[in-house]
Formats: C-alpha cells, sequence, structure tokens
C-alpha cells in the first residue's frame, strides 16, 4: 500500500476504535433502563457524540482509503479494526479476552500484513 492510502487506513482504524470505545462507554454510564428511559439517559452524554463524530470522521477516512485501493483488498485490511477494538475493550473496560478470541485476533493480523502490504 502507498503512504498515503496506510494513512488513511490509520485513520480509519483510530476513529473506528475510538467511536465503538465512546459508545460502549456512554451506555455503561447510565443505570439499568430500557426504551426511552434509556435514551433519555444516553443522549445527553458528550461521550456519545464524541463517538457520532468518530464514525462520521471514520466515515470520510473509510472512503478516501478506498479511493486508494482496490475494494478486495480494502474490506481485508479494514477488518484489522475488530482486533483494535478488541484490545480497547481489554484495556479499557476489562473485558475477557479468551485463547480462542487471542488466536482469532492473531489470524486476523497476520491476514492483514500479508494481504496490506503484499505486491500489487
Amino acid at each position: 500500500m502507498s503512504a498515503l492510502a496506510t494513512f488513511f487506513w490509520v485513520l480509519d482504524l483510530l476513529f473506528d476504535t475510538i467511536g465503538h470505545l465512546a459508545l460502549k462507554h456512554s451506555t455503561r454510564r447510565v443505570a439499568p433502563a430500557s426504551g426511552l428511559l434509556f435514551w433519555r439517559s444516553v443522549l445527553p452524554q458528550p461521550i456519545l457524540w464524541l463517538g457520532i463524530g468518530a464514525f462520521a470522521a471514520e466515515f470520510l477516512a473509510w472512503l478516501s482509503f478506498l479511493s486508494l485501493v482496490p475494494l478486495s483488498k480494502g474490506v481485508l485490511v479494514g477488518s484489522v479494526n475488530i482486533l483494535a477494538v478488541m484490545i480497547g475493550g481489554r484495556i479499557f473496560f476489562r473485558e475477557r479476552v479468551t485463547a480462542a478470541r487471542a488466536a482469532a485476533g492473531m489470524l486476523i493480523a497476520t491476514g492483514v500484513a500479508l494481504v496490506g502490504w503484499a505486491g500489487p
């Protein structure tokens, strides 16, 4: 991948991860509720809007990335976002990473490295 494509891929990875973690955080900060009560407690939170903004920025970075690489390569390389969100969940929310998830993450990382930086 070119340096510019790599730049937009990293931006996409960063904004996607921030978006997922921010949305998760915003739902953990409210008392257990459902329906309208849930949304009334979540919507005023700035962290929710940070997540929404991060996803909007991620959309722009993703479009920029896809304009520079073939779609088949872009989608495969984009799957590393799963790994970043899993690591973020572990670090920020103390979520459990099982052996199977860790192995899957290693396979994803290996696949991204093979597909993303292999020849044309």
